[in-house]
């Protein structure tokens, strides 16, 4: 093992058997493709055998993984405009704008959170691996809102540990349509690719557990203004979660897309002004609150609607 190489030792607890290469990722919070090329190279041990990606782990496991130095990252520095809303030493906290892609990858190669944060943090590249420098947790593109961001390995092993411990609250602000039957209302689904369309996300049995509490701040004509709490964070979990329960995001392309043509009745005019005023789905990450990973002081932010979706909200509540 080189000596840059950095060797970690796991023991599986309650609830976390599955597949290897699933516990390792979560774990380590490193992608699956990471995780599956360590395992190719015979870096992985369960049990102090060699191990393969489809094996099962259970409780009391052991599993042992190198990691090797990751080689340079090769991306472009960008200077782009970033709302950072806290800075120190070891992370920073971002109010994402809607339309900017997290961290590059096939077709959004520059112009990302990524590219602007490795312009922003000199020393960013490599931490936490080469295609996702500093990223703890993602938002999808058209979704604005509050992430944090590692600055340095310590931080994000420490942060990415609490969110897997689920010790970082995250709540975002979601405007659905229909009206929610009780609320608050618990959702717990489990989420994977939808068999028929590899690119969406669907509730699927064998997926991965997934939990979402949504509260009702605000009822309009048609639709709901949501407090949304997560206590998982799949990929478009909230946005498959409302649409799985009938209230799919307001402006969601794909999960909720055509969705308002069933509103009908006295509400149809105000329905249709609603889909034409919201030009994105209507999603945004209002709060985050996590320990700092050095001090341990609970740190809480919050970020106001952005002025697209304040602007629908003031006209939905006063139509």
């Amino acid at each position: 093992m080189s000596v840059s190489s950095q060797r970690h030792s796991l023991t599986v607890g309650e609830g976390e058997g599955g597949r290897l290469d699933r516990f390792v990722a979560e774990r380590m919070a490193l992608s699956r493709t990471r995780v599956q090329g360590l395992l190719a190279q015979g870096l992985i041990t369960l049990d102090d055998r060699p191990a393969k990606k489809s094996e099962k782990v259970e409780v009391g496991s052991r599993v042992e993984i190198v990691v090797p130095p990751a080689a340079p990252v090769e991306m472009v520095a960008e200077e782009l405009p970033l709302d950072i809303v806290f800075e120190d030493e070891s992370l920073l906290v971002v109010n994402k704008a809607a339309g900017m892609v997290v961290h590059p990858a096939p077709g959004h190669r520059s112009g990302t959170l990524v590219n602007a944060l490795l312009w922003h943090v000199s020393d960013l590249a490599g931490v936490g691996g080469r295609a996702r420098p500093g990223i703890v947790h993602r938002l999808d593109r058209d979704t604005s809102g509050l992430l944090v961001v590692a600055k340095n390995d310590v931080a994000h092993h420490a942060l990415s540990d609490a969110l897997r411990r689920r010790k970082v609250k995250r709540i975002y602000l979601a405007a659905a349509w229909g009206h929610l039957d009780e609320s608050p209302r618990t959702i717990e689904a489990s989420i994977g690719r939808d068999p028929r369309d590899r690119k969406r996300m669907a509730v699927v049995e064998g997926g991965r557990g997934a939990t979402t509490r949504a509260e009702v701040l605000e009822r309009w004509q048609s639709a709901d203004l949501l407090r949304i709490a997560l206590k998982t964070g799949r990929t478009h979990q909230i946005r498959v979660h409302l649409a799985h329960i009938g209230h799919p995001v307001v402006g969601d392309p794909v999960y909720g897309i055509g969705w308002e043509r069933g509103l009908g009745g006295p509400t149809r005019r105000w329905v249709n002004e609603l889909a034409h005023r919201t030009t994105r789905q209507f999603l945004h990450a209002t709060e985050l609150a996590f320990d700092h990973p050095l001090s341990g002081e609970r740190k809480r932010f919050t970020a106001e609607l952005p002025p697209d979706l304040a602007e629908v909200a003031d006209w939905a509540r006063n139509a």
